[in-house]
This record gives C-alpha cells, structure tokens and sequence, in this order.
C-alpha cells in the first residue's frame, strides 16, 4: 500500500492496523508496567509545558511568534512519549478503534485510562513540585512563576462548555499527531508528524488535560506566596470538561471516524 502513495511511510489502512494492534497490546501489559509508563507520559508533557512557558514569559516576542514557537517547543512533550516510550491518556483515547473493533472490552478500556490519566497525574504533579523546588518559577525576576499563574487563572475562568469544546479541538489535534507518528518509519518521520499537530494546538490555546494539571499544580504550589489561590474544587472543574473533550475530540473524532473508514470491513485480526 505505501508504494501507491509515493512514500517509503505507512498507508492510512496500515496506520489504521498498527493503531489497532499497538492498542490491544497497551491493555495487555502488567498494571505495574503501565502505571510507570504513565508517570513517565504525565512528566514528559510537563516538561513540554516547562518549556513552552519558558517562551511565553518572554515579553519582547510578538503574540503571534510567541504562541508558535510555544508550541514547537511544547511538542517535546509528546515527541518524548512517542520515541522515548510511555503512556498517555489523550493519546490512548485511540484505543477507541480496537474497541470499536471488539478487540477490547469496555471495561478494559476505562480501566486502562483510568490508570493512565492516574498515573499522567501524578508524573505531571511530580515535575511541578521538582520544577518549584528548583526556584524554576522565581527565574528571569519572577516573569516565569506570573506566566504560570497567568495560564492557570485563564484556565479556571474557562465555562464548562468552552472546555468541553477546547478539549475537543487539543485532543482531534494531539490523537492525529499519533496517527501520523504511526506512519514514520524513523525518529525524524515521527519528529515531524507530531510538531505541527502539537504546535497548532497550543498556539490557538486549546485545553490539554495532562499539561492543565501540570500548570494548575505549579500555580497551586505558587500561590504559598500569595497569588490567587487554586483549589481542588477549581482544578476539578477545568479538568472534567477538558477530560471529556480530550475523549470525544481522540475517540470520536478520530479513532471512530478511522475505525469507520478504514477498519469497520476489514478481515478479523488474527
């Protein structure tokens, strides 16, 4: 199939086949492994969020610059996830298509996002506490811990809706920048389809569920020097919405709809 499209890179049915496979064998591994990988998932998104408010608290850049470059440095979070190896909740809402496929059972799949979005949590608070005992947050005259507060009050201003549907449009891009990583044959193939997809996301603001803990954990941490306080009840109410459009935007808008086209007349696996 790849030869018809001019590319030594997997086809989309071939993606489609090795997402499904990769997502059967993702629930197939000892709880022990996969509660590891998912620290490991929650702490690389960390650093990729770490790293784009390092860009954004520069106040010479221009909106627009600032919110690209953002972006492409926010990527190393899920490049990290995809080369280096570990498990993440929004990236794994793909699982939809085994399931969908029957390969699956349903309460095998909420099991294994629970433990993953568990084990994302507790990697991305992890880092926040690292990152604060560090005095990260008190660098450049303090631009960086006001950047984190910044982000995390917008966040909790967010209404339900406006989250639900922000997480949608993160998640549709995030899932399709593993899809196309499916198709790379090498780091670099994978580099390359993960960057834009990651990099349009965050320059247009949209709600990812693992780095919002990360932001909202640091921001928690900061405000012992009073900033505006954020409580359990407020970072709950950014991540349920955004969870729940993580969730649609992976698994209905791209696992299904690829399940749908590509997998749904397929012959049985073997």
């Amino acid at each position: 199939m790849s030869e018809l499209f001019g590319s030594d890179a997997f086809a989309p049915p071939e993606i489609a086949a090795r997402v499904e496979k990769v997502g059967v064998a993702k629930t197939r591994l000892p709880l022990a492994a996969t509660a590891m990988l998912s620290v490991l998932g929650g702490a690389f998104i960390g650093l990729g969020a770490l790293f784009a408010t390092v860009v954004t608290a520069d106040g010479s850049l221009s909106p627009a610059v600032s919110r690209v470059l953002s972006g492409v440095v926010f990527a190393l979070g899920l490049l990290l996830v995809v080369v280096a190896g570990a498990e993440l909740f929004t990236g794994n809402n793909l699982l939809v298509m085994a399931w969908a496929d029957r390969r699956i059972r349903t309460r095998t799949l909420l099991r294994h996002w629970l433990v993953v979005f568990a084990g994302n949590a507790v990697g991305a608070f992890g880092l926040a506490v690292l990152v604060w005992w560090s005095g990260h947050a008190i660098a450049g005259d303090g631009a960086i811990g006001a950047r984190y507060l910044t982000i995390a009050a917008h966040k909790l201003r967010l209404p339900f809706g406006a989250a639900v549907a922000s997480g949608v449009l993160c998640n549709v891009l995030v899932c399709l920048g593993v899809w196309m990583a499916f198709a790379g044959r090498s780091v670099v193939d994978k580099a390359v389809a993960v960057v834009f997809p990651v990099a349009a996301f965050v320059a247009c603001g949209f709600e990812h569920s693992v780095a919002n803990v990360y932001f909202l954990a640091i921001a928690w941490l900061l405000t012992a020097v009073g900033a505006p306080p954020v409580t359990l009840e407020g970072a709950l109410g950014n991540l349920a919405p955004v969870v729940l459009g993580n969730l649609i935007g992976g698994g209905l808008f791209v696992a299904l709809v690829y399940h749908f086209v590509y997998r749904r007349s397929a012959p049985p696996a073997a």
